[in-house]
């Protein structure tokens, strides 16, 4: 089987079982993140995929990239999403993560279009993430 498709942009996506501790705040026990837009989205029939390092590659990878991911698939909206958005990174960096540091190699990175300003973002994210 191949690696799905962003449904939004036509890149490669990622595939990944969301781990259970952070269930509630993805849309489906099997999630794709794609690479170039990171948009998140439900895949039913994917090969489990899980290498994050396809997105960017010093990406966290395991629970914590899985974390991570749907928290950039929400990153759109942090206005109502900022729940979620926390909760998530918060979780990626128990895991091990560091979620700035991520953002900031996507930013660097050059391969990626988000659908979201990461500059923008990123301040936002740090002033949410030193609050809570």
């Amino acid at each position: 089987m191949s690696s799905p498709f962003c449904p939004d942009c036509g890149a490669d996506a990622v595939a990944f079982a969301v781990p259970d501790a952070v269930a509630d705040y993805a849309g489906a026990p099997t999630m794709a993140i794609c690479t170039r837009c990171l948009r998140t989205h439900e895949v039913d029939d994917a090969p489990i995929d899980s290498d994050f390092s396809r997105v960017v590659e010093t990406s966290p990878d395991g629970d914590a990239g899985a974390a991570l991911a749907v928290a950039l698939g929400k990153l759109g909206s942090l206005a109502l999403n900022r729940t979620d958005i926390v909760a998530l990174c918060e979780f990626a960096e128990r895991e091990g993560a560091d979620v700035l540091l991520t953002l900031d190699r996507l930013a660097a990175s050059g391969a990626v279009d988000p659908h979201f300003d990461i500059d923008r973002r990123r301040p936002q994210l740090q002033q949410f993430l030193g609050s809570s």
